[in-house]
Protein backbone atom coordinates (compact mmCIF):
# COMPACT_ATOMS: atom_id res chain seq x y z
CA UNK A 1 0.00 0.00 0.00
CA UNK A 2 1.07 3.76 -0.04
CA UNK A 3 0.75 6.00 2.43
CA UNK A 4 1.48 9.53 3.28
CA UNK A 5 3.05 9.72 6.83
CA UNK A 6 3.40 12.23 9.25
CA UNK A 7 7.41 11.93 10.70
CA UNK A 8 7.65 14.66 12.82
CA UNK A 9 5.10 17.55 13.77
CA UNK A 10 5.39 20.43 11.57
CA UNK A 11 7.41 18.93 8.79
CA UNK A 12 5.75 17.59 5.87
CA UNK A 13 4.11 14.28 5.17
CA UNK A 14 6.69 11.39 4.13
CA UNK A 15 4.92 9.17 1.54
CA UNK A 16 5.50 5.54 1.94
CA UNK A 17 5.31 1.89 0.27
CA UNK A 18 4.07 -0.25 3.14
CA UNK A 19 3.06 -3.68 3.40
CA UNK A 20 -0.69 -4.42 2.94
CA UNK A 21 -2.15 -3.95 6.86
CA UNK A 22 -4.46 -6.98 7.28
CA UNK A 23 -7.60 -7.38 9.60
CA UNK A 24 -7.32 -8.76 13.37
CA UNK A 25 -10.28 -10.25 15.28
CA UNK A 26 -13.10 -7.85 15.07
CA UNK A 27 -11.86 -5.56 11.99
CA UNK A 28 -11.94 -4.97 8.70
CA UNK A 29 -9.64 -3.29 5.64
CA UNK A 30 -11.06 -0.87 3.61
CA UNK A 31 -9.61 0.02 0.01
CA UNK A 32 -10.11 3.39 -0.03
CA UNK A 33 -11.32 5.46 -2.65
CA UNK A 34 -11.46 9.21 -1.02
CA UNK A 35 -10.42 10.66 1.64
CA UNK A 36 -11.18 14.15 3.30
CA UNK A 37 -8.94 16.70 4.50
CA UNK A 38 -10.00 18.10 8.11
CA UNK A 39 -9.08 20.87 10.00
CA UNK A 40 -8.18 18.06 12.89
CA UNK A 41 -6.06 16.41 10.29
CA UNK A 42 -3.81 19.94 9.95
CA UNK A 43 -4.20 20.04 13.48
CA UNK A 44 -1.99 16.39 14.22
CA UNK A 45 0.13 16.81 10.95
CA UNK A 46 1.14 20.66 12.77
CA UNK A 47 1.72 19.60 16.24
CA UNK A 48 -1.14 21.78 17.28
CA UNK A 49 -2.29 18.27 18.74
CA UNK A 50 -0.24 16.43 20.80
CA UNK A 51 1.25 13.37 18.60
CA UNK A 52 -0.28 9.90 20.25
CA UNK A 53 1.85 8.07 18.00
CA UNK A 54 5.08 8.02 15.92
CA UNK A 55 4.61 7.59 11.93
CA UNK A 56 1.07 8.40 12.11
CA UNK A 57 -0.99 7.95 8.90
CA UNK A 58 -3.37 11.02 8.77
CA UNK A 59 -6.97 11.11 7.39
CA UNK A 60 -10.42 10.47 9.25
CA UNK A 61 -13.27 11.00 6.66
CA UNK A 62 -12.72 7.45 4.45
CA UNK A 63 -14.79 6.13 2.16
CA UNK A 64 -13.85 2.79 0.37
CA UNK A 65 -14.83 -0.74 -0.45
CA UNK A 66 -14.26 -3.82 1.65
CA UNK A 67 -11.60 -5.91 0.58
CA UNK A 68 -10.84 -8.10 3.74
CA UNK A 69 -12.72 -9.59 6.87
CA UNK A 70 -10.87 -10.54 9.99
CA UNK A 71 -12.16 -12.93 12.25
CA UNK A 72 -15.60 -12.67 14.15
CA UNK A 73 -17.04 -10.05 12.36
CA UNK A 74 -20.46 -10.26 11.42
CA UNK A 75 -22.99 -8.66 8.97
CA UNK A 76 -20.26 -6.78 6.63
CA UNK A 77 -19.57 -8.28 3.36
CA UNK A 78 -16.46 -8.00 0.97
CA UNK A 79 -16.91 -5.24 -1.53
CA UNK A 80 -19.70 -3.27 0.66
CA UNK A 81 -19.22 0.20 1.02
CA UNK A 82 -18.33 1.91 4.05
CA UNK A 83 -16.92 5.27 5.84
CA UNK A 84 -14.51 5.73 8.54
CA UNK A 85 -14.61 8.22 11.00
CA UNK A 86 -12.85 10.16 13.96
CA UNK A 87 -14.05 7.79 16.36
CA UNK A 88 -11.97 5.17 15.60
CA UNK A 89 -12.62 3.02 18.87
CA UNK A 90 -14.36 2.96 22.27
CA UNK A 91 -14.14 1.00 25.37
CA UNK A 92 -17.61 0.29 25.66
CA UNK A 93 -17.41 -0.07 29.46
CA UNK A 94 -16.63 2.88 31.07
CA UNK A 95 -19.45 5.06 32.53
CA UNK A 96 -19.58 7.75 29.43
CA UNK A 97 -19.51 4.76 26.74
CA UNK A 98 -22.22 2.98 29.79
CA UNK A 99 -24.61 6.18 29.67
CA UNK A 100 -23.98 6.41 26.03
CA UNK A 101 -21.75 9.44 25.49
CA UNK A 102 -18.79 6.99 23.87
CA UNK A 103 -17.68 10.45 22.30
CA UNK A 104 -16.27 10.98 25.62
CA UNK A 105 -14.83 7.47 26.14
CA UNK A 106 -11.76 7.38 28.82
CA UNK A 107 -10.06 4.82 26.50
CA UNK A 108 -10.76 5.92 22.86
CA UNK A 109 -8.91 5.59 19.35
CA UNK A 110 -9.05 7.94 17.21
CA UNK A 111 -8.55 7.55 13.41
CA UNK A 112 -5.43 9.14 12.14
CA UNK A 113 -4.09 10.06 15.77
CA UNK A 114 -4.12 6.90 17.38
CA UNK A 115 -4.44 4.27 14.42
CA UNK A 116 -3.45 4.69 10.90
CA UNK A 117 -6.25 6.75 8.60
CA UNK A 118 -7.19 7.52 5.32
CA UNK A 119 -4.34 9.55 3.89
CA UNK A 120 -3.22 5.98 1.93
CA UNK A 121 -4.78 3.46 -0.32
CA UNK A 122 -5.71 0.95 2.61
CA UNK A 123 -6.81 1.59 6.11
CA UNK A 124 -8.10 -1.24 8.78
CA UNK A 125 -10.64 -0.33 11.32
CA UNK A 126 -12.90 -1.27 14.01
CA UNK A 127 -15.70 -3.26 12.17
CA UNK A 128 -18.11 -1.66 15.14
CA UNK A 129 -17.05 1.88 14.06
CA UNK A 130 -17.70 1.44 10.26
CA UNK A 131 -20.43 3.43 9.23
CA UNK A 132 -22.63 1.82 6.11
CA UNK A 133 -23.05 3.74 2.99
CA UNK A 134 -24.73 1.85 0.71
CA UNK A 135 -27.88 3.40 0.86
CA UNK A 136 -26.40 7.24 0.55
CA UNK A 137 -26.92 8.55 -2.93
CA UNK A 138 -23.61 10.53 -3.52
CA UNK A 139 -20.53 9.45 -4.87
CA UNK A 140 -17.65 8.35 -2.89
CA UNK A 141 -16.00 12.26 -3.12
CA UNK A 142 -18.94 13.76 -2.10
CA UNK A 143 -19.63 11.10 0.92
CA UNK A 144 -16.00 11.47 1.98
CA UNK A 145 -16.68 15.34 3.98
CA UNK A 146 -19.58 13.62 5.87
CA UNK A 147 -17.77 11.56 7.70
CA UNK A 148 -16.40 14.35 10.02
CA UNK A 149 -17.44 17.76 8.90
CA UNK A 150 -20.95 16.66 8.28
CA UNK A 151 -21.39 14.56 11.47
CA UNK A 152 -19.11 17.02 13.96
CA UNK A 153 -21.45 19.54 12.47
CA UNK A 154 -24.67 18.12 13.29
CA UNK A 155 -23.62 17.32 16.78
CA UNK A 156 -22.73 20.91 16.75
CA UNK A 157 -26.38 21.85 15.14
CA UNK A 158 -28.10 19.64 17.70
CA UNK A 159 -25.66 21.28 20.56
CA UNK A 160 -26.82 24.59 19.53
CA UNK A 161 -30.85 23.83 20.38
CA UNK A 162 -33.81 24.20 18.22
CA UNK A 163 -33.66 27.77 17.50
CA UNK A 164 -34.20 29.39 14.47
CA UNK A 165 -31.47 32.12 14.00
CA UNK A 166 -28.30 30.19 13.63
CA UNK A 167 -24.92 31.71 13.28
CA UNK A 168 -21.82 29.78 11.82
CA UNK A 169 -17.89 31.51 11.97
CA UNK A 170 -15.67 30.29 9.84
CA UNK A 171 -17.40 29.14 6.75
CA UNK A 172 -15.40 26.06 5.62
CA UNK A 173 -16.40 22.47 4.97
CA UNK A 174 -18.88 21.54 8.17
CA UNK A 175 -20.42 25.13 8.06
CA UNK A 176 -21.27 24.70 4.06
CA UNK A 177 -22.87 21.44 4.89
CA UNK A 178 -24.37 22.37 7.94
CA UNK A 179 -25.93 25.59 6.54
CA UNK A 180 -28.26 23.20 3.82
CA UNK A 181 -28.99 20.93 6.66
CA UNK A 182 -30.48 24.17 8.73
CA UNK A 183 -31.58 25.56 6.46
CA UNK A 184 -33.68 22.12 5.29
CA UNK A 185 -35.06 22.39 9.30
CA UNK A 186 -36.62 25.63 8.17
CA UNK A 187 -33.40 28.03 9.92
CA UNK A 188 -32.90 31.51 8.75
CA UNK A 189 -28.24 30.97 8.79
CA UNK A 190 -26.12 33.92 8.85
CA UNK A 191 -22.12 33.07 7.60
CA UNK A 192 -19.59 34.86 9.35
CA UNK A 193 -16.47 34.62 7.05
CA UNK A 194 -12.44 36.20 7.41
CA UNK A 195 -12.88 39.78 7.34
CA UNK A 196 -12.29 40.76 3.20
CA UNK A 197 -13.36 37.02 2.18
CA UNK A 198 -15.66 38.27 0.00
CA UNK A 199 -15.08 34.61 -2.31
CA UNK A 200 -16.56 33.04 1.09
CA UNK A 201 -19.86 35.32 1.46
CA UNK A 202 -20.79 34.76 -1.96
CA UNK A 203 -20.16 31.11 -1.56
CA UNK A 204 -22.50 31.20 1.83
CA UNK A 205 -25.21 32.87 0.10
CA UNK A 206 -25.42 30.42 -2.87
CA UNK A 207 -26.04 27.27 -0.79
CA UNK A 208 -28.87 29.45 0.57
CA UNK A 209 -27.45 31.60 4.12
CA UNK A 210 -29.64 34.29 4.99
CA UNK A 211 -27.15 36.64 5.46
CA UNK A 212 -23.07 36.59 4.86
CA UNK A 213 -20.44 39.22 6.26
CA UNK A 214 -17.23 39.38 7.95
CA UNK A 215 -16.80 38.44 11.91
CA UNK A 216 -16.94 40.91 13.65
CA UNK A 217 -20.29 42.48 11.88
CA UNK A 218 -23.84 42.65 13.29
CA UNK A 219 -26.00 40.02 12.16
CA UNK A 220 -29.38 41.54 11.05
CA UNK A 221 -30.95 40.17 14.03
CA UNK A 222 -30.44 38.37 17.56
CA UNK A 223 -28.78 35.11 17.12
CA UNK A 224 -30.77 32.20 18.86
CA UNK A 225 -27.18 30.02 19.04
CA UNK A 226 -23.92 30.25 16.94
CA UNK A 227 -21.61 27.70 16.13
CA UNK A 228 -17.36 28.50 15.91
CA UNK A 229 -16.04 26.15 13.48
CA UNK A 230 -13.00 28.28 13.16
CA UNK A 231 -10.30 27.29 15.39
CA UNK A 232 -10.03 31.54 16.42
CA UNK A 233 -10.85 31.97 20.31
CA UNK A 234 -11.14 35.79 19.65
CA UNK A 235 -14.67 34.48 17.86
CA UNK A 236 -16.37 33.50 21.29
CA UNK A 237 -16.97 37.11 22.73
CA UNK A 238 -17.04 38.14 19.29
CA UNK A 239 -20.38 35.55 18.81
CA UNK A 240 -21.52 36.44 22.59
CA UNK A 241 -22.18 39.55 21.32
CA UNK A 242 -24.57 38.68 18.95
CA UNK A 243 -26.53 35.90 20.70
CA UNK A 244 -30.03 37.23 22.27
CA UNK A 245 -30.44 36.33 26.17
CA UNK A 246 -30.61 32.80 26.95
CA UNK A 247 -28.25 32.04 23.49
CA UNK A 248 -25.59 29.37 23.03
CA UNK A 249 -22.45 29.25 21.43
CA UNK A 250 -20.90 25.99 20.57
CA UNK A 251 -17.22 25.54 20.09
CA UNK A 252 -17.26 23.04 17.07
CA UNK A 253 -13.67 22.08 16.91
CA UNK A 254 -11.05 19.76 18.79
CA UNK A 255 -8.54 22.73 19.22
CA UNK A 256 -8.74 26.18 19.51
CA UNK A 257 -6.93 29.32 20.08
CA UNK A 258 -6.97 30.63 24.06
CA UNK A 259 -10.51 32.96 24.40
CA UNK A 260 -9.53 36.13 25.47
CA UNK A 261 -11.01 37.73 28.17
CA UNK A 262 -14.19 39.50 28.73
CA UNK A 263 -16.70 41.04 30.47
CA UNK A 264 -19.43 39.11 32.39
CA UNK A 265 -22.03 41.30 30.91
CA UNK A 266 -21.58 39.05 27.38
CA UNK A 267 -22.26 35.91 29.40
CA UNK A 268 -24.83 37.19 31.67
CA UNK A 269 -28.95 36.88 31.29
CA UNK A 270 -28.14 32.72 30.82
CA UNK A 271 -25.96 32.95 27.59
CA UNK A 272 -23.91 30.00 27.54
CA UNK A 273 -20.77 28.58 25.50
CA UNK A 274 -20.40 24.64 25.50
CA UNK A 275 -18.10 22.31 23.45
CA UNK A 276 -18.13 19.83 21.22
CA UNK A 277 -16.08 16.33 21.56
CA UNK A 278 -15.77 13.78 19.24
CA UNK A 279 -18.85 11.81 17.55
CA UNK A 280 -21.21 8.67 18.29
CA UNK A 281 -21.85 6.00 16.56
CA UNK A 282 -25.69 7.44 17.06
CA UNK A 283 -25.15 10.79 15.55
CA UNK A 284 -23.79 9.18 12.24
CA UNK A 285 -27.10 6.96 12.03
CA UNK A 286 -28.72 10.19 12.72
CA UNK A 287 -27.06 12.78 10.69
CA UNK A 288 -27.13 9.81 7.51
CA UNK A 289 -31.30 9.95 7.81
CA UNK A 290 -30.78 13.82 8.02
CA UNK A 291 -28.83 13.95 4.93
CA UNK A 292 -30.64 11.80 2.61
CA UNK A 293 -33.91 13.87 3.14
CA UNK A 294 -31.66 16.86 2.85
CA UNK A 295 -29.52 16.39 0.25
CA UNK A 296 -26.90 19.06 0.73
CA UNK A 297 -24.62 20.15 -2.50
CA UNK A 298 -21.16 18.53 -1.10
CA UNK A 299 -18.46 21.53 -2.45
CA UNK A 300 -15.01 19.64 -2.88
CA UNK A 301 -11.61 19.70 -4.68
CA UNK A 302 -9.94 16.86 -5.45
CA UNK A 303 -6.13 16.40 -5.26
CA UNK A 304 -4.05 12.91 -5.80
CA UNK A 305 -2.63 10.93 -2.84
CA UNK A 306 0.69 12.01 -2.95
CA UNK A 307 -0.52 15.84 -2.94
CA UNK A 308 -1.41 15.61 0.26
CA UNK A 309 0.87 18.37 1.36
CA UNK A 310 -1.08 20.79 -1.26
CA UNK A 311 -4.24 20.32 0.39
CA UNK A 312 -3.21 20.69 3.47
CA UNK A 313 -1.45 24.07 2.43
CA UNK A 314 -4.57 25.04 0.84
CA UNK A 315 -6.78 24.44 3.77
CA UNK A 316 -4.02 26.24 6.43
CA UNK A 317 -4.32 28.94 4.02
CA UNK A 318 -7.98 29.18 3.31
CA UNK A 319 -7.75 28.40 -0.11
CA UNK A 320 -10.70 26.42 -0.24
CA UNK A 321 -14.59 26.77 -0.90
CA UNK A 322 -15.97 23.62 0.77
CA UNK A 323 -13.23 20.44 1.36
CA UNK A 324 -10.22 19.00 -0.05
CA UNK A 325 -10.29 15.30 -0.61
CA UNK A 326 -7.62 13.13 -1.30
CA UNK A 327 -8.17 10.43 -4.22
CA UNK A 328 -5.46 7.12 -4.37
Amino acid sequence: MRAMVSKAPGTPLVLEERPDPLPGPGEIRVRITACAVCRTDLHVVDGDLPPHRADIVPGHEIVGRIDAIGAGVEGFALGERVGIPWLGHACGTCPYCSSGAENLCDAPAFTGWDRDGGFATHVVADAGFAVRLGDLDLDDVSAAPLMCAGLIGWRSLVRAGEGRALGLYGFGAAAHIVAQVAKFQGRRVHAFTRPGDRAAQEFARSLGCDWAGPAGAAPPEPLDAAIIFAPVGELVPEALRVVRKGGRVVCGGIHMSDIPAFPYALLWQEREVVSVANLTRADARDFLTVAARARPHIATRTYPLEAANAALDDLRAGRLSGAAVLVP
